[in-house]
C-alpha cells in the first residue's frame, strides 16, 4: 500500500537564506561593537600594565637605598653613582635606568635621591606623571616623588604613583 506524502513547501529566500552565512550588515554591526570595546578596554588594560610595571622602578630605588646605607655605614658620604654601589643602572626588568646624587647644603651632606626614570621607546615612557618616580632621603627623613619630565617632583602623601 502506497501512502502518499505531500512535500513542504520550499520557500526561496528561506532556502537561499540557510546556507550563506552572515551578511554584510552583520559583520559591519559586529565590527563596530568590537571595535567601541577595544577602544574603551585598551586604554585601561595598558595603564594597569604600566602600573604593575612600577614595581620594577620600586624594586630598584629599594635595592639602591638599601646599598646606599651600607655604603654609607662604611664611609663617611653617600655613593654619588650607582655603579659605586656595585648595582646595574637599570632596572631588573629593564623598563626603567637608575641614577643616583648625592644632597649637599652648604657644603656639608645632607642626603640623596635616586631616581628610576622609565626607558625612552618602552611603554613605560608613556605612563604621565609616573614616569620618573624617586626616592630621596635627607637629614634622616625619607620622601617618595614622582615625575612627568624635568626637576619638580610631587611627593604628596596622597601620589598615586606610589600606591601603598
Amino acid at each position: 500500500m502506497w501512502i502518499l506524502c505531500r512535500p513542504k513547501p520550499v520557500y526561496p529566500a528561506a532556502a537561499a537564506r540557510s546556507g550563506r552565512g552572515f551578511s554584510l550588515i552583520e559583520l559591519m554591526i559586529a565590527l563596530v561593537v568590537l571595535g567601541l570595546l577595544a577602544g574603551v578596554a585598551l586604554p585601561s588594560f595598558l595603564d594597569a600594565i604600566r602600573k604593575s610595571r612600577r614595581s620594577d622602578a620600586m624594586t630598584a630605588l629599594n635595592t639602591v637605598m638599601q646599598a646606599q646605607e651600607r655604603f654609607r655605614s662604611n664611609r663617611a658620604a653617600y655613593a654619588d653613582s650607582v655603579s659605586a654601589l656595585g648595582l646595574s643602572d637599570s632596572s631588573p626588568s629593564g623598563y626603567y635606568t637608575l641614577r643616583v646624587n648625592r644632597l649637599v647644603e652648604d657644603g656639608v651632606e645632607v642626603g640623596y635621591e635616586a631616581i628610576a626614570t622609565a626607558t625612552a621607546g618602552k611603554s613605560q615612557a608613556k605612563d604621565g606623571e609616573c614616569s620618573r618616580l624617586r626616592i630621596r632621603t635627607r637629614t634622616g627623613n625619607l620622601f617618595y616623588g614622582s615625575s612627568a619630565n624635568g626637576d619638580s617632583y610631587n611627593e604628596a602623601v596622597g601620589n598615586r604613583c606610589w600606591s601603598r
